[in-house]
């Protein structure tokens, strides 16, 4: 069993990264009570480039609180945040943040029941040079590659409502391949 430690939203907005204007969902912030679960995602959540996120089999990011550790470590070893400084949730870009179940638990098909909706594991996230923009660092890409805390899309099964706090059963799917194996694999082809 997992649990639910903070339900992440945010809209789509400008920013600038290397000099250029782009827009981007990254910055969420934890969601207030009970959010409604559309098969297309959280309400109150956008996404900018939904031919990388997004979509169906990608309308909801969880993300592993138990990574967060590494990532404050990394952020102060690179400047961009002070020793022991805990990140808030939503930090990696996450709807999500869960504790209880890590890339290499998560199988491709495994269904997370919560009391009120159901989400089925379906792809890892892939870094990118907006998740360095967030993170402040030009290498963190390369520490999720190097770590293989990625994190992993869902795809809405049973919609309705989800909040913080709730806890999750792991309902295994056919088991074939893992976010970790998925992750991995791909980041050895050079993405």
């Amino acid at each position: 069993m997992g649990q639910l430690l903070s339900v992440n939203v945010g809209v789509v907005r400008p920013v600038q990264i290397q000099g250029r204007e782009v827009l981007t969902g990254y910055a969420k912030q934890p969601a207030p009570g009970s959010v409604a679960v559309r098969m297309l995602g959280l309400e109150g959540d956008e996404q900018a480039d939904l031919s990388v996120h997004g979509g169906l089999e990608k309308a909801v990011y969880a993300y592993p609180q138990e990574h967060y550790r590494f990532w404050s470590t990394v952020k102060a070893q690179a400047g961009q945040g002070a020793w022991n400084q805990e990140l808030p949730p939503g930090s990696l870009g996450e709807n999500l943040t869960i504790s209880g179940l890590l890339e290499a638990g998560a199988w491709v098909g495994d269904l997370l029941r919560f009391p009120g909706c159901t989400l089925a594991v379906s792809a890892p996230r892939f870094p990118c040079f907006k998740f360095e923009a967030a993170m402040g660092f030009r290498q963190a890409s390369k520490m999720m590659a190097q770590s293989g805390y990625c994190g992993f899309y869902l795809a809405v099964r049973e919609p309705g409502q989800i909040r913080a706090g709730e806890s999750f059963d792991l309902v295994p799917g056919p088991r074939e391949v893992s976010i970790a194996e998925l992750f991995s694999a791909r980041m050895r082809r050079g993405r």
